[in-house]
């Protein structure tokens, strides 16, 4: 359907001579299956056997799809690497803009070897990378590294910022990589990877365009797509409540993972429900680029100043259902604010949410 596509255009970096160059390879995505195909066959062409998770030579993959920037839902960027926690293979995939980011920068995938002596971040744009010291960044959360990210990079609206917090400074087996703040390459670990190699941020933006052969016919499919995703129950349970809906079915029926999986229900689901988020912490709900469905819901959290009468400070934090159980009912936390202040203190660590609760349930 596309005249020129840019899918087929890898672009490899080397972090430690601090080169790029961009092959074609259109035979990856003819040959295998997806984004996910084409990043195993390089993640298979690029990892040598036996080689260090945290290593240089290990790399990082990073591929998107046929659909994506052309279709609604086709929103995930893929992540390949070895993973520091298992020492086999890493498989992540994570929304926000970073999908349509790397396709219209002009690429169907990104492979990052190497190390870097010192603090750095990409930035990718046009055509080019550009090596960033990122030594003023190194030490800080996910929050503020992002924020001066994008007050220094161009693209905004159009960008993906991936960074990592000190968890993969530290190289914490299960640190991960933050996008646009409320969207992650979450489990085994790729914020680790990051961190070995120096890496703090890569940043992705671009203007290319995908023109389509057949105008009309792409219409009509992309109207039939975005028509089923809309009306779909499914999909507008997601866009109510989100993921968080399942807190009560789960906990009726003896499916809710509690006190380190010593239960199967807790006495707290119900005010850590998705009706009870909704009801009184939901801020807004946001979307990742190219889809309609907006299933990721923003808790707005209102707390007072420690020594300062009538101020407050607002947080803003990101809920699913899974964070919820794992920092929620593993660990016995049935207080909906207390949760949500430490899923803000786990996403400034750049620590994964879903393997940070069962560790700490493990702990007590």
């Amino acid at each position: 359907m596309l005249k020129n596509d840019p899918l087929e255009n890898i672009l490899y970096i080397d972090l430690t001579r601090r080169t790029f160059r961009i092959e074609k390879r259109p035979e990856l995505f003819e040959k295998y299956l997806g984004g996910t195909g084409a990043a195993v066959q390089l993640l298979h062409e690029e990892c040598p056997e036996g080689c260090d998770p945290l290593g240089p030579e290990s790399p990082i993959i990073f591929a998107v799809g046929a659909l994506t920037a052309l279709f609604p839902l086709a929103s995930k960027t893929v992540a390949l690497f070895k993973s520091p926690l298992t020492g086999n293979l890493g498989e992540s995939h994570c929304g926000g803009r970073s999908a349509v980011s790397i396709r219209m920068a002009g690429y169907g995938a990104i492979v990052i070897k190497g190390a870097s002596s010192m603090p750095v971040y990409l930035s990718i744009e046009n055509g080019r990378v550009r090596f960033r010291d990122a030594s003023t960044l190194w030490g800080m959360g996910n929050f503020s590294s992002g924020r001066i990210i994008r007050e220094n990079e161009t693209g905004a609206g159009l960008r993906t910022i991936m960074r990592i917090g000190k968890g993969g400074e530290k190289l914490i087996a299960y640190s991960c990589v933050t996008t646009e703040t409320f969207r992650h390459f979450g489990r085994l670990g790729l914020g680790a990877v990051f961190g070995s190699k120096k890496l703090k941020a890569v940043v992705v933006s671009g203007k290319s365009s995908l023109p389509v052969s057949d105008k009309k016919e792409y219409r009509r499919l992309y109207d039939e797509v975005y028509t089923a995703a809309v009306e779909s129950p499914v999909m507008k349970k997601y866009h109510d409540l989100g993921t968080a809906e399942n807190i009560v079915p789960l906990n009726n029926f003896g499916g809710l993972p509690t006190r380190n999986l010593t239960a199967a229900s807790f006495e707290g689901a119900s005010r850590m429900s998705g009706e009870a988020f909704a009801e009184k912490y939901l801020g807004r709900r946001l979307a990742c680029s190219h889809c309609p469905v907006a299933c990721i819901h923003i808790a707005a959290l209102r707390e007072p100043h420690e020594s300062e009468p009538f101020f407050y400070k607002t947080s803003m934090i990101s809920y699913d259902y899974e964070p919820i159980y794992a920092l929620g009912g593993m660990i016995g936390v049935g207080d909906p604010e207390g949760l949500l202040r430490l899923l803000d203190r786990v996403e400034v660590l750049g620590l994964d949410a879903i393997s940070t609760g069962p560790v700490l349930s493990w702990a007590t």
